[in-house]
Formats: structure tokens, sequence, C-alpha cells
């Protein structure tokens, strides 16, 4: 057997290799491509794909068509009616933001965010609320985000989650063991649609080792230049994480803060990605990647969700998101 480094120098798990060999399948000799991919070695009969390449070597990589357009008008529908029928205490509506130190008063702070691991909960973008706490804009107009457990609680979400095309992307990525972290909708309101600033996955999914948490990222609309599409930072998967969102000692407040800083990055170096409605966009836990304001007349909503490769896995205590007795982690595949 052959072992060459790969180009990229590190894989999803930082530690990407390429081997090539001989065998026989059967009674004709082949070519096979070994790859560890999420520390586990994945045998396949010349099937190394150009998207499979990209995920390694850049940290993400779009897959068209995983949804149809019927699909995905189906779950804009169905999110319309938990909307419109959603009742939201006034002591938790609160705003949504991946600023650094306004995550601290508002998240942070929120018991509400917190314990949403295992529950179906509200995010609003900023100017939703008057300074008593009611609504200025429509309801349906004034959501950032719901979270974060669609893929356990809402039918629709559920079987998108764990349709066959997403079972097949995992397995030929690789992953032995996956759960289900998390799962959102993001709403991206047309005009208000706040920007998320640049990020890693990891600092608020941490794993050790890591690479083993992967985001889907499924577009429900076109996601374009004018409404906030995701930019990426190609191959800033391979540079570890600056800062990690962590929870408190108990008792303590804010319930969560950070350790380390977000780094800063050479906005030159960011790369647009538009998708085209029901596609797919993979998304490693440790590529730099944001999206800006949404200013246009357009939205931009979104269903996704993180998956881990729990196989020799530790997810970290100090997580944010923690498994409860209610909802452990569910496994990706379906018998």
């Amino acid at each position: 057997m052959r072992i060459t480094q790969c180009p990229c120098a590190h894989t999803v798990c930082c530690q990407c290799i390429k081997a090539t060999e001989k065998q026989t399948f059967g009674k004709l000799p082949v070519t096979v491509d070994v790859l560890v991919i999420f520390n586990f070695q994945v045998t396949q009969a010349c099937t190394l794909t150009g998207a499979e390449i990209k995920y390694m070597e850049e940290g993400y990589v779009v897959l068209d068509g995983l949804l149809t357009s019927h699909e995905c008008d189906e779950l804009r529908q169905r999110m319309s009616e938990i909307v419109e029928d959603m009742d939201v205490p006034e002591h938790c509506r609160t705003t949504f933001s991946t600023n650094h130190d306004e995550q601290l008063k508002t998240q942070g702070n929120a018991d509400y965010f917190i314990t949403s691991g295992d529950k179906i909960r509200f995010f609003f973008e900023k100017g939703a609320f008057d300074d008593k706490g009611e609504f200025i804009i429509p309801k349906q107009r004034s959501l950032n985000k719901v979270g974060h457990a669609l893929h356990a609680y809402e039918p629709l979400y559920k079987k998108v989650t764990h349709s066959a095309k997403v079972q097949g992307i995992a397995k030929k990525l690789g992953l032995v063991n996956p759960v289900i972290l998390q799962s959102m909708y993001i709403f991206k309101q047309p005009g208000i649609g706040g920007e998320v600033t640049p990020h890693q996955d990891a600092t608020f999914l941490y794993t050790e080792p890591l690479g083993r948490v992967m985001g889907m990222w499924i577009a429900l609309e076109d996601t374009t230049l004018t409404n906030g599409c995701l930019w990426f930072i190609p191959g800033s998967q391979n540079s570890g994480i600056s800062r990690r969102m962590v929870r408190t000692p108990e008792g303590t407040f804010p319930l969560t803060d950070f350790t380390g800083k977000e780094m800063e990055y050479d906005d030159e170096k960011f790369i647009p990605v538009p998708i085209k409605k029901g596609g797919v966009v993979l998304i490693h836990g440790e590529v730099v990647h944001r999206s800006a304001e949404n200013k246009s007349e357009d939205s931009r909503h979104v269903y996704t969700f993180h998956v881990m490769e729990s196989q020799d896995t530790r997810w970290s205590p100090d997580n944010w998101l923690q498994p409860t007795e209610e909802l452990p982690f569910p496994p990706l595949y379906t018998k």
C-alpha cells in the first residue's frame, strides 16, 4: 500500500490521509481509494467524487437537489403554522445575535436559550419588539430562528433529517454512528435579517477530538448575494478554533461565557456561496463562515441541523447544548 499526505494536509478530522492500493473485487483488479474521514477509514471502489474532495480540502461543499421545491414549500408552510400558533411569554422575548458581547448579554443570561436543546423555542430579530416587549412588526416577520429540537418533535422536519438522501451523505463521508445534536429553522427576514458574524460551529459545539461535527444547511429558498447567502474562507477548517462558548459554574451569571476571542479575518478571503432552493451545503465544524444582513425584499428561509460522529468522540460537558433524559442525541441512521 502506498500512503501519501493529502494535498489539503488535513481532513474533517484534521488528519487527512489518502491511500491507494490494489485490491481484487471478484475477478477484477480495481484501484481503491481509502480515506480517513472523521478518524475512520472508508474504502470506496473508485467513488471519490469531486464533492468529497472539495469538502475535505475547503471545509464545505454544495450539493444541489437534496429537496424538491414541493418539499421545501411543505417545510415553510409548516413553520408558518408553528409561528402563527406560538405563544411566547414576555420574559422570553429574547433577541438573537452572534456578536461576542451581545451573545453574553442576550443568550447567556437567558435560561430560555440554554434549556432549548430539547424543545422548540423562538428567537427574535432586533427591532421586533418595543421597549415594553410588544411586537412592532408582524410576528411572521419577527423571528430570527426557531430551535433546537425540530428534528425530534416535528414530523416533517424529522422526516427530512432522517431521509435516505441525508443518511446516504453521512455514509458516503464514512460516519459510523452519527447522532443529531440540534436543528434550527432560520428566517433571515427581508429588510431586517441580521448579520451573522464570522464564526466556527465548533465554538459552540465542541468535541474531543475536533472535527467530529458537520452542519447540513438546506436552502428552502434561493440564497443569493442580496438576501444573505453564506460566505466561507476555504480551507480555514485546518487552523483549529480560537474561542469557545462554555457553561459557567452552576449558580453563576451569565449562564455562559466565552473563552478566547474570535480571530480577525481578512474579508477578501471570504467566498460567497449562493445556493439554489432545495440544495444543501455541508459545513465542517471548524470552517470559518458568515452571512451579511438581508437588505433585500426577499426572505432566506433555511432548515439546518448538526450531526456528530459519536464513535470514539467526547462531547464536551461545558457546551451550552447538552443531551437530556427527555431527548438524548438521537441516532441519524434508522433501521
